[in-house]
């Protein structure tokens, strides 16, 4: 008997809406944190300077983020969650107090990240616990898809918040939502009866198996160019006239990720060498924006260099998932998301300055990033001949 690997039948599995929506709430200062710093930033700071405070924010993603998820795979999943999101909130609020000190305002962007919780790795090692392993595959598709919702929302969020309660409210805002989601989803059942496996661990984890580590410097470059757009959309918007504008652009190609990503749920995993051509199809993505037209096509470009992205990270979740070692999946998947933010952090501290050159060389790292991370995903895809569970694997 076949067994229904829809979208639907994810959906109605039990538990699976509450912890999805729960980890997309709490997710969503990765994509209202950044723009709220940028926008709290910018009352008396360069745009470099802001860069900075994001790249801050994101390094210390970088940082905390596989240190959690590794705590997680040892210990259990809420006591790690709830902590990491008041260490959080905390660095947010320090950002909101500092004045307009740069140092800081720094530390508590790095603060801020560093206890972000590590939702997206934790909520990914229970799709095994909730549902069948012929449709797992289908619920990385459908997070993966409905995430862009965070890079919708995320920004509308922080411009209500500001709006309303000027640049310190955005990030306030983004303390607060984290630790409602986080709530949410640690106080599910699934959330509290998981358990990591027992093994024998290298103090490597999963970038013990070589090309785990090769695909994540792809990753990297992904996120450089991810990265660079939001503030290279920033510069684009103050040219503009209207700072404001843009939370609307990058909502825009959130929009054009989500529909990607929907439309992604219909397609089969497919082998090892699509990693690199939908890397390959995100850049191409990127070359457009160089044009920076009007307001109004800029939005339509965007939202079409957003199609590759979750088709391009749902390959990546999936591979790294086929070659993480036993009891290191959660931290295997938090190296993707700690990979993906380095490089983020790299390229919004490489746009900053170009755009203050000039708004097209702070556009033009998103492709030429883009194009590096595809190399070093096909070198994955063309050394990956099958299954490597067992590399790297260490015994017990």
């Amino acid at each position: 008997m076949s067994v229904d690997t829809s979208i639907r039948a994810v959906l109605r599995a039990p538990q699976v809406t509450r912890v999805l929506i729960g980890s997309q709430i709490g997710r969503l200062p990765t994509a209202s944190g950044p723009l709220a710093l940028l926008l709290f930033a910018r009352q008396s700071m360069s745009l470099a300077a802001a860069g900075l405070l994001v790249a801050a924010y994101t390094a210390g993603m970088a940082v905390g983020t596989p240190l959690l998820a590794r705590a997680v795979d040892r210990w259990r999943q809420p006591p790690v969650l709830w902590a990491a999101a008041l260490v959080s909130g905390l660095g947010f609020g320090t950002v909101a107090l500092t004045g307009g000190n740069l140092a800081a305002a720094v530390t508590g962007a790095a603060l801020a990240g560093f206890g972000t919780p590590p939702l997206e790795a934790c909520l990914r090692t229970l799709w095994p616990a909730l549902l069948p392993p012929a449709t797992v595959p289908t619920a990385y598709t459908v997070d993966i898809a409905v995430q862009e919702v965070i890079f919708v929302v995320g920004p509308l969020v922080t411009l209500l918040a500001v709006t309303v309660g000027g640049p310190a409210a955005g990030l306030l805002a983004a303390a607060v939502v984290q630790l409602a989601g986080t709530a949410m989803y640690a106080l599910s059942p699934a959330a509290r009866a998981w358990r990591g496996v027992a093994a024998v661990r290298h103090w490597a984890g999963p970038l013990r198996v070589p090309r785990f580590g090769v695909m994540m410097l792809g990753v990297v470059g992904v996120g450089a160019a991810v990265g660079s757009i939001a503030v290279a959309v920033t510069g684009y918007a103050e040219s503009a006239g209207d700072r404001r504008l843009s939370g609307w652009l990058l909502a825009a190609q959130a929009t054009g990720a989500l529909v990607g990503g929907l439309c992604y749920t219909r397609a089969r995993p497919g082998g090892p060498g699509r990693l690199p051509l939908l890397a390959a199809a995100l850049t191409v993505g990127y070359l457009p924006l160089l044009l920076a037209p009007g307001p109004a096509p800029m939005a339509g470009l965007l939202a079409v260099s957003g199609l590759a992205l979750p088709p391009v990270l749902t390959a990546v979740f999936l591979t790294a998932e086929r070659l993480a070692a036993p009891g290191t999946v959660a931290e295997a998947f938090a190296w993707v998301s700690t990979a993906f933010v380095v490089g983020s952090a790299a390229g919004s501290a490489l746009a900053g300055p170009l755009v203050s050159a000039g708004t097209r060389y702070g556009l033009a790292v998103a492709p030429a990033a883009a194009l590096l991370g595809t190399a070093a995903l096909w070198a994955v895809a063309h050394r990956d001949r099958g299954p490597s569970r067992a590399v790297g694997r260490t015994p017990g």
